[in-house]
């Protein structure tokens, strides 16, 4: 059943007229009246509803019923991500999202080959948290994870809280996953641009506290290195391990 995230309160027995964007996907999907399509708007859960009308500009249709499912992982895990260039940085939110990253820091560092800054960095932001909208729709989270405002490396080590375990991707790494005898409530990972962060950047990084990981003998690249090490955290702690789900 086709999905489609919905910023506006919702529930049963209501009528509900669907956004200008939701409509041009409805159209693109050729839906008709009668219809049946499922709405989120990131509150938790899904609702079932279905078409009354649909027209070339507007389109209404019925709330009939809510599921409470939730598909979120039983560990939070944020992705503070170097900023890679082309659709690199696209790729690694949408399938971070089909994974299960629950939020997204931008860091712009020393080997960025992207530097963003006002009112570019504004759009830039705004365009990431379309994908990871879309991605929501199609892999079916109810919970749409935030693509926060974009920090430096500096800035963002002296935020990033010192309750959470900590790992940052780095060649110097010794730490395995499975040497964290506990598996953490919430978790922040740390990936590098192209090239990785500097010497003084990772210094930095493990002054602050953050621990050093190392997937294996081979030089991943950037949206590699990301993505198999959420999948990785997903292995022993998360999806993937048998624990329950999250709320919230």
């Amino acid at each position: 059943m086709p999905r489609f995230y919905v910023d506006a309160s919702l529930a049963t027995d209501t009528i509900v007229e669907l956004s200008d964007d939701v409509l041009r996907h409805v159209q693109v999907r050729r839906l008709r009246e009668g219809d049946e399509l499922t709405l989120f708007n990131g509150a938790g859960g899904e609702y079932t509803a279905r078409l009354l009308s649909m027209g070339k500009r507007a389109a209404r249709c019925r709330i009939e019923t809510f599921d409470p499912v939730e598909r979120e992982s039983p560990v939070w895990l944020g992705l503070a991500q170097g900023i890679s260039s082309g659709d690199k940085m696209d790729f690694t939110l949408q399938k971070g999202v089909e994974m299960g990253v629950s939020v997204f820091q931008p860091v712009a560092s020393e080997r960025s080959i992207v530097k963003l800054a006002g009112e570019r960095a504004e759009k830039r932001v705004a365009r990431w948290q379309e994908i990871v909208l879309s991605a929501c729709e199609q892999c079916g989270r109810n919970r749409v994870p935030e693509v926060r405002p974009i920090l430096g490396l500096a800035e963002w080590l002296e935020i990033s809280g010192i309750e959470t375990t900590r790992l940052i991707l780095s060649p110097l790494g010794r730490a395995r996953l499975a040497d964290i005898a506990v598996a953490p409530q919430r978790a922040w990972l740390m990936a590098g641009p192209e090239g990785g962060f500097s010497d003084g950047e990772e210094a930095a990084a493990l002054a602050a506290g953050w621990t050093p990981l190392r997937l294996g003998p081979r030089v991943l690249r950037s949206e590699t290195a990301a993505l198999a090490a959420v999948a990785s955290i997903q292995t022993v702690w998360g999806d993937y391990s048998g624990q329950t789900t999250q709320r919230g």
